[in-house]
Parts: C-alpha cells; sequence; structure tokens
C-alpha cells in the first residue's frame, strides 16, 4: 500500500531541489542548475514508478490476474 512518507518524501526532493536550482541560478550558474532540476526529476519519476509497479502488483494479486 502507498504509505505516507513516500509523499512527504516526494515533496521534500521537490523543495530541495527547487531550493538548489535558484541558488544555482542567482549564482549564474545555469547550466549547473538545469543538470540538478534533471536529476531531481530523474529521482521523482524513479520513486513515482516503483510506486505504480507496486500498485499494479496489489491490483494483479486482487483480481487474481497473472
Amino acid at each position: 500500500m502507498i504509505d505516507i512518507s513516500v509523499i512527504f518524501k516526494l515533496a521534500a526532493i521537490g523543495i530541495i531541489i527547487t531550493v538548489v536550482c535558484q541558488i544555482l541560478k542567482k549564482s549564474d550558474r545555469d547550466d549547473v542548475a538545469t543538470v540538478v532540476s534533471i536529476v531531481g526529476l530523474v529521482i521523482a519519476l524513479t520513486i513515482a514508478v516503483t510506486m505504480i509497479g507496486d500498485l499494479f502488483q496489489v491490483l494483479q494479486e486482487l483480481f487474481g490476474v497473472y
């Protein structure tokens, strides 16, 4: 099942990445800020895809589809 801590982890990752990107943009490091935002997006998507995979597994078990 989905745990509320996963939602907090995703929110924390988003906040941290946003702050780091803003700091880098203010110091004229736009290229590094872009890389940081892409890395944050990949991390968040990895967590989301894992959650979706777990959801499909639970649905398969629930309906007896293999």
